[in-house]
């Protein structure tokens, strides 16, 4: 990966505890897990472009709420010009694969929909801009869940594709399951996990990226925990 900055030789060895609390609450936390290969619900394509590494999201009794692996690096399409100036979603193609999630038990997506427990892929969606989506998110990015039994290859593909996979999981609410993504600007090199306003957890971290070969750092801003007020 690499989940910064847990990368190179000084990577701590199993259970590494991160300051997480953020905000004033204690009701959730992170830690981060290494030497820990994704579900073998994953489809090997997929499999060998994540690391070996889980963010776990836990709550104040330590209950196990949802494990996280992303991708070893994230293509994204940019110059030089923006990799400098810092890389954001937009530079990324849309229904690109970040990661994987699994989660334990059922939860609660960004739309209040019952996700059940098991193991999703998340890839990148941009909300449309129309009558019924219009106000029901501070920001327009979204990672969508996906089957990872259904999710075959990492490869892109057409939004409305995306939309139909997502829409194949057992959700309660019939359309695809959606964590929204905050702007990561301004994330420090140590993930953290941060409340936002209206009850938002965030996951914040950043994530190795290749434009055209060149290295890069994407910043990301994962809502773990959160609920559209609209929906």
């Amino acid at each position: 990966m690499h989940v910064r900055p847990l990368a190179g030789a000084a990577i701590l060895l199993a259970l590494t505890i991160l300051p997480a609390f953020a905000g004033g609450g204690d009701e959730y936390h992170i830690k981060t897990v290494d030497n820990a290969p994704a579900p073998k619900e994953v489809q090997e394509p997929i499999r060998k472009l994540l690391a070996d590494r889980c963010v776990q999201l836990l709550d104040a009794k330590n209950n196990l709420l949802a494990e996280v692996w992303f991708r070893k690096d994230v293509p994204v399409n940019a110059t030089e010009a923006q990799i400098n100036n810092g890389l954001t979603y937009a530079e990324v193609p849309e229904s690109t694969l970040f990661g994987v999630i699994r989660f334990p038990k059922q939860i609660t997506d960004y739309r209040k929909q019952k996700i059940p427990a098991g193991v999703y892929t998340l890839r990148l969606a941009i909300q449309p801009m129309d009558g019924d989506h219009m106000g029901t998110a501070p920001y327009s990015e979204f990672l969508l869940l996906s089957p990872a039994a259904d999710d075959k290859t990492p490869d892109t593909m057409e939004a409305k594709k995306l939309h139909e996979m997502s829409s194949k999981a057992p959700v309660s609410g019939g359309h695809p399951g959606v964590l929204l993504l905050f702007p990561g600007k301004s994330t420090a090199a140590t993930p953290r996990l941060e409340k936002k306003e209206e009850n938002h957890w965030v996951l914040f971290l950043l994530l190795d990226a290749k434009a055209n070969g060149k290295k890069a750092v994407l910043p990301v801003g994962l809502t773990l925990i959160g609920v559209s007020s609209s929906a």
